[in-house]
């Protein structure tokens, strides 16, 4: 652990000095805005989700809007997004569960988000990150894909993934780690196709070493 733990330090100095302040690439002003938004962008991307809830946010500024609905009146304003069915049931169903059990308001604890409909983990997470700058480390696709490739965990699922990453950061620096690392997975190391020639964590990367070798059989 003492030899993954140094190599995280030197990656995620790498990284730092790339990116001093990383931030969610989402927009949002409030806590409710970030969870319609993280809710949003699974299967889908930032800019997608952007486009939506720019006008979303204006007609639906408060859970108390959005909990009027009907799930079909909303999939009609979100059909752009992937799954928008299931995550206009999720976003409604929240709403009236917010108001219901929280006056309204995003819970800034992990059992209470944790409970709410369409909530997992990950998105649990970015709303704590990210809107009440509570230290939590998502795991998405881009950095369980990342994290793996590296070396920095040895995981085959996200859970597994968030348990051995935030065992091997400091607890303030979790934060950082996610955004360094979804903006890495996003911009260099694709799933296809990864950008290792242009990578500045080549020389830390297991997996650009793994194609190396096989490349001097």
């Amino acid at each position: 652990m003492s030899e993954r733990r140094a190599k995280a330090k030197r990656i995620f100095t790498i990284l730092e000095e790339q990116n001093p302040r990383p931030v969610t690439e989402l927009n949002f002003e409030t806590p409710w805005q970030l969870l319609v938004a993280t809710v949003l962008s699974a299967q889908s991307t930032d800019k997608q989700v952007n486009k939506v809830t720019s006008l979303l946010f204006d007609k639906y500024p408060h859970p108390a809007q959005l909990a009027a609905l009907m799930p079909e009146e909303l999939a009609a304003e979100i059909k752009s997004i992937g799954l928008f069915r299931t995550k206009s049931k999720h976003l409604v169903a929240s709403a009236k569960a917010l108001l219901e059990r929280h006056g309204g308001e995003v819970p800034a604890d992990l059992p209470s988000l944790l409970a709410l409909p369409g909530v997992g983990q990950k998105t649990a997470n970015v709303i704590l990150a990210n809107a009440f700058g509570i230290p939590a480390l998502a795991v998405d696709t881009h950095v369980f894909r990342v994290a793996n490739r590296l070396g920095l965990v040895k995981a085959k699922t996200p859970t597994a993934t968030e348990q051995q990453l935030t065992s091997l950061i400091a607890r303030e620096l979790w934060t950082d780690a996610h955004h360094w690392l979804i903006l890495h997975g996003r911009y260099i190391c694709h799933a296809r196709n990864p950008h290792c020639t242009h990578c500045s964590l080549s020389e830390h990367c297991d997996y650009f070493h793994r194609q190396e070798n096989r490349k001097g059989r």
